[in-house]
């Protein structure tokens, strides 16, 4: 047992910078329940668009085949092994989308609350002064820092909490902006403030009673918003076709319905990951991880990208479920890999 885990360790470090006292263990494609219904050709698509990323011989070999594959769910079971890291973890799946909302491009008539440009003293790296801080004390006013003004300071909040959106101008013209830089805060999430305040149950809390909540309590409820110090910086993406998704971590468009956002330290970006999520809307799916958030942490945690607009933004609000999330290594980086318990 314990030359497995320093072997496991040592395969770990070495080619995936992975917590070495994560625990590993490989497993075979009949483990994952309901992979053969999936639609494997629909995954291939979104591994191909990044896979070029990812370093090493043994992914360089994989994405060289997949530019010419005949049969998708061949190719992933004879070129991959499925491998369970943290699996004594009980995985957590979140939602994430793309809004849709209404601004302009200066300050007027009900759009007076800007989204910004990253300051020019502000280094990548560093801490930065917090939300509160940067609200309040006026410090980016007057600047030519900002890109757009919304009408609802909550928008301004949720849209830096997805970190990408396209807004919808006066002359019908859309803007989309994605994410330049973050202040150094840690994200502090403002629902399970609410819930520790006694104000809701875990289970009341969604995007929505947030924004009801904040608009309903005045200053009490800015000051809920800068419970969470982490503050976003947006650019624009003149050159983003309207048919792609936002851009994701590794500066490529996210599918919805295949792309994940993950822990890059747990799981490689452009890596296949087979999914188990669990709840009201059960989901046994081929993703890939293309994404990161400041509030995904852990080899079994995942955000999932539902898409744009409305519609997205409510299917991705109901998702905090259970399951368990899978990696899909190279067959090269398993051999090593007990398939023991």
């Amino acid at each position: 047992m314990r030359q497995w885990k320093g072997a496991v360790a040592a395969l770990l470090v070495s080619l995936m910078m992975v917590d070495p006292a994560s625990a590993a263990q490989a497993l075979k494609f009949s483990d994952l329940r309901g992979w053969a219904g999936d639609d494997h050709a629909a995954a291939l698509r979104t591994f191909r668009s990044t896979c070029s990323a990812l370093k090493g011989s043994a992914w360089a070999k994989v994405c060289a085949e997949a530019k010419a594959v005949r049969d998708p769910r061949k190719f992933f079971e004879t070129r991959f092994r499925p491998v369970l890291i943290g699996g004594s973890e009980r995985a957590l799946f979140t939602g994430y989308y793309e809004p849709e909302i209404r601004a302009a491009r200066t300050a007027t008539g009900p759009y007076r609350y800007p989204i910004y440009r990253k300051p020019p003293e502000m280094k990548s790296g560093r801490k930065w002064l917090s939300r509160g801080e940067i609200e309040t004390s006026g410090v980016l006013n007057g600047r030519g820092l900002e890109i757009a003004y919304l009408s609802d300071p909550v928008e301004v909040f949720f849209l830096q909490v997805q970190g990408s959106g396209r807004l919808k101008m006066p002359d019908e013209t859309t803007l989309r902006v994605g994410f330049a830089a973050k202040n150094g805060h840690k994200y502090r999430s403002v629902g399970r403030e609410l819930v520790r305040r006694g104000h809701y149950k875990a289970h009341q809390v969604s995007a929505n009673t947030i924004k009801k909540w904040v608009m309903a309590n005045g200053n009490e409820g800015q000051r809920l918003l800068h419970h969470n110090p982490s503050f976003i910086f947006f650019r624009e993406l003149d050159k983003l076709p309207p048919e792609k998704g936002p851009l994701g971590a590794m500066n490529r468009s996210v599918t919805a319905g295949r792309s994940i956002a993950v822990d890059k330290q747990d799981v490689p970006l452009g890596a296949p990951v087979w999914i188990e999520k669990e709840g009201a809307a059960p989901m046994r799916r081929l993703m890939i991880a293309q994404d990161t958030g400041s509030a995904i942490k852990g080899p079994q945690r995942a955000d999932i990208f539902y898409g744009t607009g409305d519609q997205a933004g409510r299917a991705a609000g109901r998702v905090r479920d259970g399951g368990r999330l899978i990696q899909l290594w190279p067959v090269e980086m398993v051999k090593s890999v007990s398939k023991g318990n």
